[in-house]
């Protein structure tokens, strides 16, 4: 069996301390962005929400302002939304590249994507619970907390995993340009020394990485649906 790896994934295996650190970068990378993304989407989304007509905290305009910089946002194709970025991200992370060069725009990048998925997942909540809520007299922010995110957390936790892959999608696409990660890993052998078999192995990890997140997402979610 090693031999015939040996054979076929020979760079591979003269790399696998790079494949190995790019690994973990990408980790790192998601890790945190994806922190600071779940947060601010998570808000974003609720905000959305709870400002929209006929919601707890009705407020036509401040709705329209959120909505629309959110459609801004997601109008702009990530590696233009990198380069627009630089002087921001130079500010707040001290450089354009690498590790924490690629956290801003990631998150800038993935945040309206989450709003948008969480604000979907908080819709389909049952109107007739929160008049319910309201009738009886619950302030809105237990409203807010213990009945609408609670009876949405299935599709919000379905909503984040679809969220986190597309993450990972766009770590590897900052890896492009010089973000590090499993992307820039990718790039620098695998395609600009057509190292065939680097490429296989990192499509073969992320296919991995995809679909043991989907799957424990999905798990999560049944156990979490009542």
């Amino acid at each position: 069996m090693n031999e015939i790896f040996f054979e076929y994934f020979p760079n591979v295996v003269e790399l696998q301390s790079d494949l190995i650190k790019s690994l973990k970068e990408t980790f790192v990378m998601v890790g945190i962005s994806g922190s600071f993304s779940l947060f601010f989407g998570l808000l974003t989304g609720i905000v959305l929400v709870v400002t929209a007509q006929g919601g707890l905290y009705e407020n036509k305009w401040g709705n329209s302002v959120v909505s629309k910089v959110i459609n801004a946002f997601r109008s702009i194709p990530f590696v233009i939304l990198i380069a627009f970025m630089v002087p921001f991200t130079r500010l707040v992370a001290g450089t354009s590249i690498g590790l924490r060069g690629a956290v801003p725009p990631l998150v800038v990048g993935i945040v309206p994507f989450i709003s948008r998925v969480v604000e979907q997942a908080l819709y389909e909540v049952d109107k007739g619970v929160i008049e319910a809520a309201r009738a009886m007299g619950i302030s809105k922010p237990y409203i807010i907390v213990h009945i609408l995110i609670r009876e949405a957390l299935p599709g919000i936790v379905r909503a984040l995993v679809i969220s986190f892959i597309s993450l990972i999608g766009l770590s590897a696409m900052a890896g492009a340009v010089g973000g590090g990660g499993i992307g820039s890993f990718a790039i620098r052998y695998g395609y600009a020394r057509y190292m065939t078999d680097i490429t296989i192995v990192t499509v073969l990890i992320l296919l991995l990485i995809v679909n043991a997140l989907q799957g424990l997402g999905n798990i999560a979610a049944r156990k979490m649906t009542h």
